[in-house]
């Protein structure tokens, strides 16, 4: 899935300083370009670097999805700090240095690969790398967003990112997986090097956005703010609870999508690629549909109504694939699934934006991906121990059973059994 759910007040134009002005619509394309091409590279990643540890160095189950914690748990380790390195240093600074950091990490692989010199440390080095450069790089860029859109384009500029990150997903894997055939699983990983490095290209072109003047407190003063107003809100936790246990299941699907497929049900790269590909169709069908259902059945609603079936979808069909004959149960459970998720990150992400006061919002977007986004690691890994003990298909039926419980949470919260969060 891809962003996994980034889940996400008095509408503000941007958290910068009040004195600086608004970015043309033009800054916003170069934005939007950037992370797209960014997005693309990552969805090929999405396949190769698994592929390259179950092919390439015939990794365990344990150390393939091992492979996926460690490209995750900076979320755990780095997203509270970073929301306070994002108020206090210059945007698009940070943004293209760290996609220069994950350029140089993951080049550095086909090139160990080429002098075979390539190893599971090396691997696993590079994902717990690229895994700390992105946590810093999406909170940045997370902040970034609403000082180049004004407020009353939030909803729909959201809602072309999640549509423009649902096309790449789709034809991410699919390109990835000709790639993998016909170039290798390493050779794959250049296209996603090189994607960074196309990124940091172009947001150096974006003016710069300086950080908002020094108060003179703490970083861990700065960071208790944030926690406390996430936690204290009665929208936002709940919602944040939410992204959390969609978040552990998503990355626990994540993890065993391509040791399940390819080791047990027998797929091809190519196939693979196909499959995976059906999670961004559902992806885009929720990014196109979000704002269409959450104005007519309201933002609660939406968000439980949509998760809810994508969940029932996960676990109804997800674990009928037993070849590649009858795969296509795990492609439309996998787009069903993506499709709720989607739905949620969009209402849920806006909500965050537009309700957060400015110089709070990096801090409020840290604290929020510190919590949902750190259980990924989490989720791999349970996934891994599942796989390792009580077998792949077991493992991955328990965790499309549990893809119906965070809608379900949500229900027993007051802001969830509202027609809008607002």
């Amino acid at each position: 899935m891809n962003e996994t759910p980034t889940v996400p007040g008095r509408v503000r134009p941007s958290p910068e300083p009040p004195h600086q002005p608004a970015a043309p619509s033009a800054h916003f394309w170069r934005y939007w370009a950037a992370s797209t091409v960014s997005h693309a590279g990552t969805a090929v990643t999405a396949l190769a670097l698994p592929l390259v540890a179950l092919v390439v160095l015939d990794a365990t189950a344990l150390q393939a999805t091992l492979l996926a914690a460690a490209g995750q748990i900076s979320w755990l380790l780095l997203s509270l700090p970073a929301g306070v390195v994002a108020q206090r240093v210059p945007l698009r600074r940070l943004q293209v240095t760290l996609d220069l950091v994950r350029f140089a990490a993951l080049g550095s692989l086909p090139l160990a690969w080429w002098f075979d010199g390539l190893t599971y440390a090396h691997l696993l080095l590079a994902a717990l790398v690229t895994g700390a450069s992105t946590v810093l790089f999406d909170i940045a860029n997370s902040t970034f967003l609403p000082a180049v859109v004004p407020a009353e384009q939030l909803a729909a500029r959201n809602s072309l990112m999640s549509g423009t990150d649902a096309v790449t997903e789709t034809g991410g894997p699919s390109v990835g997986g000709l790639l993998v055939q016909a170039a290798g699983p390493v050779g794959a990983l250049l296209v996603d090097a090189a994607s960074y490095l196309v990124s940091a290209v172009l947001l150096r072109t974006l003016p710069e956005r300086r950080p908002a003047p020094r108060t003179g407190d703490s970083a861990g003063r700065q960071i208790r703010e944030g926690w406390r107003y996430v936690t204290r809100h009665p929208v936002m936790l709940p919602c944040m609870l939410w992204a959390t246990a969609t978040n552990f299941v998503c990355a626990a699907l994540i993890a065993l999508t391509p040791l399940y497929l390819v080791r047990e049900a027998g797929l091809t790269p190519a196939q693979l690629g196909l499959v995976l590909a059906m999670d961004g169709v559902g992806a885009l069908a929720g990014s196109s549909l979000a704002v269409r259902i959450t104005r007519r059945f309201g933002t609660a609603r939406g968000v439980v109504g949509a998760s809810l079936a994508g969940g029932v979808a996960a676990a109804a069909l997800i674990p009928l694939t037993t070849s590649a004959a009858d795969a296509y149960w795990f492609a439309l459970g996998n787009a069903g699934f993506a499709f709720g998720v989607v739905i949620g990150s969009i209402t849920t992400r806006t909500y965050r934006q537009t309700e957060s006061p400015p110089e709070l919002l990096s801090r409020v977007m840290a604290t929020v991906r510190f919590v949902s986004w750190g259980a990924q690691p989490v989720g791999a890994l349970t996934a891994g121990l599942l796989a390792t003990y009580a077998g792949t298909h077991t493992a991955l039926s328990a965790v499309c059973a549990a893809a119906v419980l965070p809608p379900l949470y949500l229900l027993t919260a007051k802001a969830g059994r509202r027609r809008d969060f607002a």
